[in-house]
């Protein structure tokens, strides 16, 4: 705070002295000047405070910026690297099961021969770029192949269920004629003499 000025009071009826006023003066405005210096580095240090606060605040929210930008293009990433490997999957998977079944030379198990034939009967969708009215029509085609699968599929139920029954009615009859072969006592016994 500046302090209140107040003028040098001369003296009446006094000699003067000039030189002591001047130096007076000079003190008064030296000390005006050393108040207002210390005002304003006072009032530069708040400001570079506050400016350095701003700056870091700005640094942090860039920073922030900056890494949700990064997530956001590593996950846009991921996603475009997940579907290429699942429409890839979709179309390879078939034969790299044969190739592994080469290199093994074990059996398919159910679920392994299930995949199989999913990747060879799906077919690719291409949907992106369509509009609201081929994807209708894109909707119905695959709603007539799922009809037309579970079609095949019921067909194919029933022809196991056919042949189960066939295989138990001939399993019967084997184990029939075996039990009279055994009761006949000696003789040929599935190709053996006792």
């Amino acid at each position: 705070m500046v302090p209140p000025l107040i003028p040098p009071k001369i003296p009446e009826r006094e000699c003067v002295d000039i030189d002591d006023i001047h130096r007076k003066c000079m003190e008064k405005d030296l000390l005006e000047l050393q108040t207002l210096i210390n005002m304003h580095f006072e009032q530069w240090k708040k400001e570079e405070e506050e400016l350095i606060t701003l700056k870091e605040h700005i640094e942090r929210r860039r920073r922030k910026m900056r890494k949700e930008e990064e997530e956001a293009k590593k996950q846009a990433e991921d996603d475009a690297k997940k579907k290429k490997v699942l429409s890839n999957m979709g179309a390879h998977f078939g034969g790299y099961l044969v190739k592994a079944e080469q290199k093994c030379g074990k059996r398919q198990t159910g679920w392994e021969m299930k995949l199989w034939i999913l990747s060879e009967h799906k077919k690719p969708l291409d949907i992106d770029y369509m509009g609201e009215e081929q994807l209708q029509e894109k909707a119905q085609e695959l709603s007539n192949w799922i009809h037309q699968l579970e079609s095949e599929k019921f067909d194919l139920m029933a022809k196991l269920k056919q042949q189960k029954y066939e295989i138990n009615v001939l399993y019967n009859g084997i184990s029939h004629a075996q039990k009279f072969w055994k009761g006949a006592g000696k003789g040929c016994v599935g190709g053996r003499w006792n």
